[in-house]
């Protein structure tokens, strides 16, 4: 009889050894309310990070641009495209700039051309808006990495900006005459 008693002890004992206690699992919770309150904000802050990759991009190809064209002693222009959201980077050989036969080398581009398509998944809806240099939407840099407002032109251009615009966004990327040194600057809306 004593056997009989001794086992339904072990046996409920054991059962309760493998349940939570009301304090345990307010603690699960808690931890669990706790750390979804920081992940949360961050996820809506994704937008921002996504177009500032967008600024990056830019700002990295107009400076390899410009590099570029001094390292090999040509003139490289980076011709924006509003519509397709994509810009191109190419060698200035004449008066005129194709960015098909002009485009410099790439092996990942489309058709090995140095075209960045600022897309949605990449890029989370950043939009190239208002290029401004000289008037048009091709920024040149002469054989000394300087703008000039004209292929082949031997004077110095006054500068420029694109805008990059996301959700609530807005930054803007000078080019400084003279120097050709890139400013970025976020604006409001």
């Amino acid at each position: 009889m004593r056997t009989d008693r001794t086992q339904r002890t072990r046996i409920r004992s054991r059962a309760h050894a493998r349940g939570y206690t009301l304090v345990e699992m307010l603690v699960v919770v808690t931890m669990l309310g706790i750390i979804g309150a920081m992940i949360i904000p961050s996820l809506s802050q994704t937008h921002v990070i996504r177009v500032q990759a967008a600024v990056r991009a830019v700002v990295s190809d107009v400076a390899f641009a410009q590099a570029d064209a001094l390292a090999y002693q040509q003139g490289r222009a980076v011709i924006f495209d509003t519509i397709a959201n994509s810009y191109t980077l190419c060698e200035v050989r004449g008066a005129v700039i194709d960015p098909v036969a002009d485009a410099l080398y790439n092996q990942r581009g489309v058709g090995q051309r140095y075209t960045i398509t600022l897309d949605e998944e990449r890029f989370g809806g950043a939009r190239l808006d208002s290029p401004d240099f000289n008037g048009g939407d091709i920024l040149i840099f002469d054989e000394l990495g300087g703008p000039v407002p004209a292929p082949g032109s031997g004077e110095l251009s006054d500068g420029g900006s694109i805008d990059i615009i996301g959700p609530g966004l807005r930054y803007r990327v000078d080019v400084r005459a003279f120097t050709g040194r890139l400013v970025v600057t976020r604006e409001e809306g």
